[in-house]
């Protein structure tokens, strides 16, 4: 049906199911090997350490991934980068299934990671393409619930998984999972964003060194990264925690895992009814606020020396409630500083958030005592992302002010 003259193009608007599955697929293959990595170590011939570093690995190989995601995107447009990043996160999954060694399993793991990085970055751009800022955060805010839900299930999923048959199992799950993706989106996935022609490396660059010298996305950025993926460090050395120090069956670690995760469900599900009233900025600053009280908190109990399950378990969904609440927050923002250039902001945001989640497991990694460490890297990770949140906040208020004297 033709438009009026003057009448605005409707926007396209993806499942947000399908958007929350392409969007998990990328993370999914790190949270379900966690409970396999025993198993792994152990049929490869390796120590513990090799194994943890493989979630390292993985990790970066996410972080990198999105920075060339984004750009492609705003060049040929989000629906085919997508379905590109699905085929090789697919074919991927089959190497790694029958991966002989640590070596050749690491680089499955890699191309893995640059292929589920797609959904990533291009799974929220796309959100952010079909909806007004306010709108949204209230809709990344239902996308981080949905996708949420993953890391407290997979790693409850790989043990089954391990338990019933073999590590490698998982690795055909992960295939099939991304084949299943990648018929799903050729069916049902509109193009959301405007393709912009002429694109090349040196604007790539510029994109970049644009966001890059933004105070405003830096503080974002780095708040939200921060803020959110710290826990990544805890979840690489969870295993040891719950097993080793505190003598608690493997099958466990999934639901403990699990119950830190509803609190990242909760706090998305308040995030976006609170945004409606308390306005963006305002939601963001509490909730890292509340994460940062969960880390403290949680740091303290270990220091203690009275370190039990019970103990540590509410400081953490305290911690997990904070970071659901920022993160789709952080990320509204931090993309929306420049509209232009919407899927490189996304893909650089991502970037940090995949970056500091690889810093952290392997600063974890480091310190004989993996609960020390774990409750070190989330509390300083929440003190780094208040401070990134301020610089943002005045950055803003500074912009908006010289707006205002120049009107």
């Amino acid at each position: 049906m033709p438009l009026e003259p003057g009448e605005a193009i409707p926007r396209p608007h993806p499942p947000l199911w399908l958007l929350a599955l392409v969007t998990f697929s990328g993370t999914l293959a790190m949270h379900i090997f966690v409970p396999a990595l025993p198993s792994a170590a152990r049929s490869l011939g390796v120590g513990a350490g090799a194994m943890q570093g493989a979630i390292t690995f993985y990790l970066i190989g996410l972080a990198c991934g999105q920075l060339f995601y984004g750009p492609l995107a705003d060049r040929f447009g989000r629906r085919p980068v997508l379905i590109s990043g699905l085929m090789l996160y697919t074919f991927a999954g089959f190497v790694a299934l029958f991966a002989p060694g640590i070596g050749s399993l690491s680089v499955a793991r890699f191309f893995q990671a640059l292929g589920g990085c797609a959904g990533l970055a291009l799974g929220r751009a796309m959100v952010r393409d079909s909806a007004e800022p306010q709108a949204a955060a209230s809709r990344l805010a239902l996308l981080n619930l949905m996708v949420s839900a993953g890391p407290g299930l997979a790693p409850a999923l790989g043990g089954a998984l391990v338990a019933l048959f073999d590590w490698r199992a998982i690795f055909g799950l992960l295939a099939a999972v991304g084949l299943g993706l990648l018929l799903l989106c050729w069916r049902r996935l509109p193009e959301t964003g405007q393709m912009r022609t002429g694109i090349r490396a040196g604007h790539v660059m510029r994109d970049y060194l644009r966001l890059l010298r933004s105070p405003a996305f830096l503080g974002f950025t780095l708040g939200g990264a921060c803020t959110t993926t710290s826990m990544y460090g805890f979840i690489s050395a969870s295993p040891f925690i719950f097993v080793n120090e505190l003598h608690r069956p493997v099958q466990e670690v999934g639901l403990y895992l699990a119950v830190m995760v509803l609190g990242l469900s909760a706090g998305s599900l308040v995030a976006s009814r609170l945004v409606r009233r308390s306005g963006i900025d305002r939601v963001m600053i509490g909730a890292s606020l509340a994460g940062l009280l969960g880390a403290c908190l949680f740091l303290g109990v270990v220091l203690s020396g009275h370190m039990s399950v019970a103990l540590i378990m509410p400081p953490l969904v305290l911690f997990t409630f904070g970071s659901g609440m920022a993160s789709p927050m952080a990320l509204t923002r931090a993309i929306s500083v420049n509209p232009a250039v919407i899927g490189s902001a996304a893909g650089l945001y991502g970037c940090a958030q995949m970056g500091w989640g690889a810093l952290c497991s392997a600063l974890v990694a480091i310190g004989g005592d993996p609960a020390v460490g774990a409750g070190l890297v989330l509390v300083g990770g929440c003190a780094i992302g208040q401070m990134g949140f301020w610089i943002a906040g005045r950055s803003r208020r500074a912009t908006a002010s010289r707006d205002a004297d120049a009107r």
